[in-house]
């Protein structure tokens, strides 16, 4: 075989190898989608197994009608985004300090930033729960917009400092002879040449409180004030589960952080390629 026949080989083996894996990781996206518009007669049916023969809307219906679902999720985008907003706020500034600033225990800090991200939510719990209940905040989304930055400020900390560090020196020390403060260098010169790196930390941390279950489900008692990811679990109720409703509820919980992936992606891909290389 000649070259240009071994090229054409591995290109096709190339393809193929995305194509098998673009089905496997869209097949449960396809499956979630289609039972949701199924009744329940055709999720007991082998008849219209991978597509709904008519498309029912009542899993819908219910899930908007006869549940919380709105209310959770009204919350869970409320905490959500404060959450993400102020690890952002933290993890930048903290991020940035650790990155440019000479002080004692420097790489300590840098150090435990890592490996308190590392730590599992598991064991933080209880101890944040006692914390939280002293401030006055459980049962209420305060107390998980306070505790979810215990988890997001450190990875979006852990992300920025190696993207600040590939920013040349040079632009602050500019800014600065121009009569700039540190701040000031910061705010208007470092902040928007780090844009995609920072947009990238908050698109991860919006993921993980939009995702969170464990602290959702300990800290909140009140029905009203559950998250998206606990409210739906209500769904299963001993070895009884609501398909129907648990997928309509999915597909529904998953379109904001889909469409926030495909169109910021391109922006996410470089924050992440540029966070991850120092010099």
């Amino acid at each position: 075989m000649d070259k240009r026949g071994v090229a054409r080989l591995q290109l096709g083996l190339s393809y193929a190898f995305l194509v098998i894996l673009a089905v496997l990781v869209l097949f449960p996206f396809y499956w979630m989608t289609v039972t949701s518009f199924k009744s329940e007669t055709q999720m007991r049916s082998l008849v219209s197994m991978f597509w709904p023969s008519p498309f029912a809307s009542e899993n819908y219906e219910h899930l908007v009608r006869k549940t919380d679902f709105v209310g959770w999720y009204g919350n869970s985008v409320f905490v959500s985004v404060s959450s993400t907003l102020l690890a952002i706020s933290i993890g930048t500034v903290g991020a940035y300090a650790l990155a440019r600033l000479k002080f004692l225990g420097r790489g300590f800090l840098a150090s435990a930033t890592l490996i308190t991200y590392l730590v599992p939510p598991s064991i933080l719990f209880i101890p944040l729960y006692a914390q939280i209940r002293n401030l006055g905040l459980a049962d209420s989304l305060t107390g998980l917009i306070v505790a979810y930055p215990s988890f997001t400020v450190p990875f979006v900390t852990w992300l920025l400092m190696g993207y600040f560090e590939s920013i040349p020196e040079e632009l602050e020390e500019a800014a600065m002879i121009d009569g700039a403060t540190r701040f000031g260098a910061f705010w208007r010169v470092v902040l928007p040449l780090s844009a995609p790196g920072v947009l990238a930390a908050a698109l991860y941390a919006f993921t993980q409180a939009w995702n969170e279950f464990l602290y959702a489900l300990v800290f909140i008692t009140n029905v009203k004030l559950r998250t998206l990811p606990v409210g739906l679990s209500t769904f299963i109720t001993g070895d009884v589960y609501g398909w129907g409703y648990l997928m309509a509820g999915a597909v529904l919980t998953t379109l904001p952080v889909i469409a926030a992936y495909i169109y910021l992606q391109k922006y996410m891909v470089e924050g992440l390629t540029a966070g991850s290389v120092k010099g």
